[in-house]
């Protein structure tokens, strides 16, 4: 097997991670579900921790992320904010470029790993 190779940028704004893997997986799974309770079913998490994470991530921006629409004839729904797109967008460029930037070097300590099947 090929070794994997995962970025893990977090973003701290004082005590709560205003966004990190997990929180960027929520935010395109409820961009594309149009729920938070499917986004979590997606991700296998509860609805409890997915509105948590989201109203940290709300909590964090200078304006929501996500924005929530109550019942109702069309039943309600969330979707991201303009600004939650450009988190999102934001991040996985970030991600790239540090991938791209260090290929040489993950190349490198790659080939020092041992097979997984020698061990």
């Amino acid at each position: 097997m090929k070794p994997q190779v995962q970025f893990r940028l977090r973003i701290r704004n004082g005590d709560d991670i205003a966004v990190g893997p997990g929180k960027i997986a929520l935010l395109e799974a409820v961009a594309n579900t149009g729920s938070i309770t499917a986004a979590a079913k997606l991700l296998g998490m509860s609805y409890r921790r997915a509105w948590l994470l989201v109203d940290t991530m709300n909590r964090c921006f200078k304006s929501r992320v996500v924005e929530t629409e109550a019942g109702g004839n069309r039943g309600g729904g969330t979707r991201l904010t303009a600004l939650g797109a450009e988190v999102v967008r934001s991040y996985r460029r970030i991600e790239s470029r540090a991938a791209k930037a260090s290929a040489s070097e993950i190349a490198a300590l790659t080939r020092l790993l041992a097979s997984s099947k020698a061990r």
